[in-house]
């Protein structure tokens, strides 16, 4: 099972030696603790949602500590300049910085490019089957059905983890989403959040959500940025190539709490999208790698779940199944165009292991899941 220090307890420590850092990810992943498990952390924490905190940021009477700890400052509008002159001014006292999140901390750009080079990026995903050291399918049912967010997950009740799931959405639109974002209407915001989990696996259509919510193209279009920006969902594009005939602008999405997908399949499908997103940002974090998360579908309907691309080539194609079956002919028509390209076929309750002649490896999704991150 996991230990208490999350996976990027060590990268930070060592990134808080060269720049500062910062974390982002959704509202309740655990970003506050993981930060304030580092070492001299707790002493040097202040958080902006908090009033007292507010007051010492403002008025710059930080801790007299080598460590700050900034949490949900990206709230106040001068916060990219505030920490410019923090940082610049620092190395004369040798304090490091972290900044934590529930937003994309990259996306918020109040003040223009000020921090250019002054931090490193890190993004905490929910909890995942290599970080919870997953061996059994009913410990992936487990974490299919309690999700990967630490409280829901922990605390081991189906019901308790709807309950969280219904509250933590409400909190993102009445709280999250009015504090960052010129949004008005929450009531058809909240209709969209309510209706987007039984559209993942699908290319969503936004005209075709317009006519359901009565309301602009642009709306949609705004809320959609705005619960990406939130890390509420995440939407991936087609990957294409000269050689297939690839549809160029129909978008998937998925939710990063997994759990709001009502049917079995899409939601292990959404679940195999949050652990290849997780494996894909952490190797841009920290390796630097130009990996991206796509999926693929051509003209004639072919697809497959997910391309994961390095330097726009494919390296990894997965197409997931509720249970053992026939091998996906889509994803044979991919591998065979691509050969280079590693391909999966996984199955949440499936038990059969085995390669095919095209070198296809079909397997219960634990297997490729415990190699990730």
């Amino acid at each position: 099972m996991a230990t208490a220090i999350r996976y990027l307890a060590d990268q930070i420590e060592r990134d808080l030696e060269r720049k500062m850092v910062f974390v982002a990810g959704p509202r309740q992943v655990g970003k506050t603790t993981l930060a304030r498990s580092l070492p001299g952390a707790d002493d040097g924490y202040l958080n902006w949602d908090v009033a007292e905190d507010r007051e010492h940021i403002l008025r710059r009477e930080l801790p007299t500590t080598d460590l700050w700890v900034f949490d949900e400052i990206h709230k106040y509008r001068d916060w990219r300049n505030y920490l410019k002159g923090l940082y610049d001014a620092r190395a004369a006292a040798e304090r490091r910085i972290l900044v934590v999140g529930s937003a994309r901390l990259d996306a918020y750009r109040f003040g223009g490019d000020s921090l250019q080079g002054r931090f490193h990026l890190l993004r905490l995903h929910p909890l995942s089957a290599a970080e919870l050291e997953l061996r059994t399918t009913g410990e992936l049912q487990d974490l299919l059905l309690l999700g990967g967010f630490p409280e829901p997950y922990f605390g081991g009740s189906e019901v308790e983890a709807r309950r969280w799931s219904r509250e933590h959405r409400t909190l993102l639109i009445r709280e999250e989403v009015t504090s960052l974002e010129r949004i008005q209407d929450l009531g058809r915001l909240e209709l969209l959040m309510l209706r987007l989990p039984e559209l993942v696996g699908s290319p969503l259509s936004i005209n075709a959500v317009r006519e359901d919510l009565q309301v602009s193209h642009k709306a949609v279009a705004d809320w959609l940025g705005a619960f990406e920006r939130l890390y509420a969902i995440f939407r991936l594009s087609p990957f294409g190539a000269p050689t297939i005939r690839a549809v160029k602008k129909q978008q998937k999405h998925y939710h990063v709490d997994w759990t709001v997908v009502p049917a079995d399949a899409p939601r292990f499908e959404n679940l195999i999208a949050c652990h290849l997103l997780k494996w894909v940002h952490h190797q841009q974090d920290t390796q630097g790698l130009d990996l991206e998360l796509r999926y693929f579908r051509d003209t004639d309907g072919r697809e497959v779940d997910f391309i994961v691309t390095d330097r726009r080539q494919p390296v990894l194609g997965v197409e997931c199944k509720w249970a053992d079956g026939r091998l996906d002919r889509s994803l044979r028509y991919f591998k065979v165009r691509f050969p280079d390209c590693e391909a999966w076929q996984v199955s949440a309750t499936g038990t059969r292991d085995y390669v095919t002649p095209e070198g296809i490896r079909v397997a219960p999704a634990l297997e490729l899941l415990g190699r990730l991150v």
